[in-house]
């Protein structure tokens, strides 16, 4: 029995050892959302331009759209604007911004000096609402869908490479799921 006892750190070692080895392997970008299939959680927040004017889940409804969770402190999100911005200019989705835990004036400043790719900004200071879509960081995306359903959550950087295999092709599909709805009723 005593010589049993010495084996159980040995087959903790291998367990602890396996759950690690198969971490190696998953993709960190594409981690399971709790909340694809589901409602934009409720919220009422200030737009980022306009201090005391209030944004909410129900002003997202009515179209398929892009809510994009982006700050000032995140590199990752300076390397994906340029793209939005040419997203932006082509007009095929609105995108709306999740400005989460910055602060207000560096957030303007860097949308003025860089331009701004976002159809409206909400204003996440203290990261409620990323704290409510399961945000891990920024910069990240989801797919929202006319009744304001949340259909897609993407971890990091848009670029064109997610764009075009990814992203654009699951908007096509929501944006013909609306308007087949919309036809129908």
């Amino acid at each position: 029995m005593k010589k049993l006892v010495l084996f159980i750190p040995l087959l903790v070692f291998l367990g602890l050892g396996i759950f690690l080895y198969k971490g190696l392997f998953l993709n960190p970008q594409q981690l399971d959302s709790a909340l694809e299939g589901k409602p934009i959680p409720v919220f009422s927040l200030e737009k980022l331009d306009v201090p005391g004017e209030m944004i909410s889940n129900e002003d997202l409804k009515g179209k398929v759209s892009m809510l994009n969770v982006w700050a000032t402190w995140c590199p990752s999100c300076k390397y994906e604007h340029p793209f939005l911005l040419m997203l932006s200019r082509k007009n095929i989705v609105p995108i709306y911004g999740i400005n989460y835990r910055d602060e207000r004036d560096p957030a303007l400043q860097e949308l003025k000096y860089q331009g701004n790719p976002y159809t409206m900004n909400i204003f996440d200071k203290d990261g409620r609402l990323g704290l409510d879509l399961g945000v891990y960081g920024a910069p990240e995306t989801f797919l929202v869908d006319h009744k304001g359903i949340i259909r897609y959550r993407f971890a990091g950087p848009v670029d064109q490479r997610v764009w075009s295999e990814t992203l654009y092709p699951m908007i096509q599909q929501l944006q013909a799921e609306a308007a087949q709805q919309g036809a129908a009723s």
